[in-house]
């Protein structure tokens, strides 16, 4: 049986994420880090008003996951597989050991910046819940034009996916949706269109960045959220780090091949429980945790005692 960690991305955040971090000397070293890096306090990207811009949450969530992986490190607990969603990708990079904390940091913070940058205003994302994905594209092959595109994004379960694109497109997808008996069909709260094409600009500069950094080979697999396989070559791990923005991630794929391998406990890194929710539901005969919602204490034990049965 192996343990999986799994590494949130946007939409967890939350205000004031990282002075809710337990006190541990790998937390201040994380912290003194992400400072040292961004050559600004790393606290001030976490108040409800830095996190209305993506760049500020991006680093936040890396910071904050990265922060708890070092204190179950710490503790002597390392896990068999890692996976992220989007930008929780980075969070598993470092983990796995492909690439530097200090480098991810200035990675991400670039990919908040030319995610920031290529799409002012008109764009945004939606979600659907209750209908298959074969009908999802449908409705959004039915509703794309040049003039406003539109695209299936995350796969995050059989029946809840992202469509990305122009607003104006995303919110016909929606009603018709609603028409085919959809349970939610909702505009998102996020300005930028993640996961589809229109991101190839952002993907082609983060690859050219990308290129410049020195990457490891993983100690450990992790999940590729472009075509949910486990990489294990630095090579492989790079070219996902730059281009999952501009691709669907297949979480639910990512969820089953992560159980398929013998994951049976996964424990999501804060901030939130959407991984962990999700894991739950797809995965009832694994055990599903998240940091922020049974504490680090109570995950601590529970993947001690799993280590040892394992």
């Amino acid at each position: 049986m192996k343990l999986a960690f799994l590494f949130p991305g946007q939409g967890s955040q939350k205000p004031n994420m990282l002075q809710e971090l337990p006190e541990h000397p790998a937390v201040e070293a994380v912290m003194q880090e992400a400072t040292d890096t961004l050559e600004e306090s790393v606290y001030n990207f976490d108040s409800k008003e830095a996190l209305v811009s993506t760049v500020s949450v991006q680093i936040s969530l890396l910071v904050s996951s990265v922060a708890i992986l070092r204190v179950f490190e710490a503790e002597g607990i390392i896990p068999d597989i890692v996976a992220g969603h989007s930008a929780g990708a980075f969070g598993a990079a470092v983990a796995c050991q492909s690439i530097g904390f200090a480098d991810a940091l200035r990675i991400i913070k670039l990919r908040g910046q030319l995610m920031e940058q290529v799409f002012p205003s008109g764009y945004g994302m939606g979600v659907i819940t209750g209908i298959d994905e074969k009908t999802v594209k449908e409705l959004a092959n039915s509703c794309f034009t040049e003039k406003e595109p539109v695209y299936t994004a995350n796969v995050n379960a059989p029946d809840q996916m992202t469509i990305a694109g122009s607003v104006a497109a995303i919110n016909k997808v929606l009603d018709r949706a609603k028409h085919r008996g959809a349970r939610t069909a909702e505009l998102l709260n996020v300005s930028i269109p993640s996961h589809c094409s229109l991101l190839n600009p952002v993907s082609r500069s983060l690859h050219e960045e990308l290129s410049k950094i020195k990457f490891r080979q993983p100690v450990i697999p992790y999940a590729c959220n472009r075509t949910a396989r486990l990489l294990r070559l630095p090579e492989q791990i790079r070219e996902d780090l730059a281009y999952n923005v501009s691709y669907p991630v297949r979480w639910h794929d990512i969820s089953s091949i992560l159980c398929e391998h013998g994951t049976r406990l996964f424990i999501e890194m804060p901030p939130g429980n959407v991984l962990a929710s999700l894991s739950k539901k797809a995965l009832p005969g694994a055990r599903s945790l998240s940091v922020d919602e049974n504490g680090f204490e109570n995950c601590l034990v529970l993947a001690r005692r799993f280590c040892v049965t394992s």
